[in-house]
């Protein structure tokens, strides 16, 4: 997620138009008119599994935050602005739409359907910035972009990696489970927006929460 002020504004400018698209799409399900070519997943879910699945989202980031301390790297958390609240929020809708709406493999059987889930969590790791970072050399050309990049291969890079990999498995668990028989991304959204929430929190609590933008 980009953090800078333009980047949060687009962030939320995305999240509007995919949301306000999927609104669309999951009142005409509602309505048992379901819209031709629509987004996945805007298809409705039983109330108490939404709950229940922003509640396992928060109780993961409780647990994230508890192995940083056992493991001494929750001070190495990276500072944020309270505007980029805004950007974490945004994400919760495009990047479940994105992960657990298009980029799953279904009707190719239920060992196809667990191996795309595994590749596509990959994916959703590799692009948090925990195992690489960019920073582009003073005078580079844009085209030698690639220069920018280096890994980290840090504990907390491999912690936070692997915490984000399993978050995402839990994600397409939610989008999956017999409870959600609709296949509905509600309970993926309120999930991710818990969790969202809950690392703010976190990171307000610990000092990591640095100005207004």
């Amino acid at each position: 997620m980009a953090k800078s002020i333009e980047g949060i504004l687009i962030a939320v400018a995305a999240a509007g138009i995919f949301g306000y698209l999927w609104i669309q799409d999951f009142s005409a399900a509602r309505k048992g008119t379901p819209a031709k070519g629509a987004l996945p997943g805007a298809t409705p879910c039983p109330t108490g599994f939404i709950v229940a699945g922003a509640i396992g989202a928060i109780l993961l980031t409780l647990g994230e935050t508890a192995g940083e301390y056992a493991l001494g790297i929750s001070g190495e958390q990276k500072n944020i602005t309270a505007l980029f609240l805004a950007a974490m929020l945004a994400a919760a809708i495009v990047e479940e739409i994105i992960f657990r709406g298009y980029l799953v493999i279904t009707g190719k059987g239920r060992a196809v359907l667990i191996a795309g889930v595994v590749g596509a969590s990959l994916l959703f790791a590799l692009a948090h910035d925990f195992l690489w970072q960019f920073s582009m050399p003073e005078n580079a050309p844009w085209y030698e972009f690639y220069r920018g990049f280096s890994a980290n291969f840090s504990v907390k890079g491999c912690f936070s990696f692997g915490v984000v990999f399993a978050i995402s498995l839990y994600f397409y668990a939610l989008r999956f489970h017999p409870k959600n028989a609709a296949r509905s991304l509600l309970p993926c959204f309120a999930g991710h927006a818990a969790r969202n929430l809950a690392v703010f929190a976190i990171k307000l609590f610990q000092g990591h929460v640095a100005g207004w933008y």
